[in-house]
């Protein structure tokens, strides 16, 4: 495996949005996630501390519209900032799943560091397409652009990602659980392989 920091920082700005994630996937947890939108620095604090990465996402956009921009953006950076992170991805498991409980809900993922972006999303209830959480006051979460994130995060990764509810009835597990699942799958598909010493690919990249 390389000897270089697989750290990145990536910034990005737009008409709606001003983003710049910090990362390093051999980190400890450390998190500092400020994206004005109260519900998604949650979701982005479980993302680093389950994926043991230490993460800083700074994001200001024009969540007086709608948090739509600010979440969908910070999704693409921090996919970016993960790919720029890993590096020549020598020495690395590349494969990882982790099974995420969470009460009532139980949320699957499953990562290939494949350098082919594909994101299968699936299960999750169709209530979440219509509910809110947070808000009133501060700027809500919509729950229906779960499947989005998790979209751009792969896509800018380039990463394969299969995210799979089995069962839930809470919004708030049942995101939080997909947020962790995913993060602790990807955080087993980063680690190094001390039987692997070159790019885990037959067809030697990735």
């Amino acid at each position: 495996m390389s000897t270089s920091p697989r750290v990145a920082r990536i910034e990005r700005t737009t008409r709606e949005s001003a983003i710049t994630v910090e990362i390093n996937l051999d980190g400890t947890g450390i998190t500092d996630i400020s994206t004005g939108v109260a519900f998604y620095d949650h979701m982005l604090t479980a993302f680093g501390a389950h994926g043991s990465f230490d993460l800083t996402v700074a994001a200001k956009g024009d969540v007086e519209i709608e948090a739509h921009h600010t979440v969908e953006d910070t999704a693409i950076v921090l996919g970016q900032a993960i790919r720029q992170a890993l590096g020549d991805k020598k020495g690395i498991r590349r494969f990882g799943d982790a099974w995420i409980p969470m009460d009532e809900t139980l949320a699957q993922a499953i990562v290939d560091v494949s350098g082919r972006p594909y994101c299968v999303f699936s299960g999750e209830p169709e209530h979440l397409l219509t509910t809110t959480i947070g808000g009133n006051p501060g700027v809500p979460y919509h729950t229906v652009i779960n499947k989005h994130v998790f979209e751009s995060l792969a896509m800018n990764a380039q990463i394969a990602l299969h995210v799979r509810t089995l069962y839930g009835r809470d919004p708030h597990h049942i995101t939080e659980a997909q947020f962790k699942a995913v993060a602790r799958a990807l955080r087993a598909a980063v680690e190094p392989d001390a039987r692997v010493t070159g790019v885990p690919s037959t067809k030697g990249t990735l």
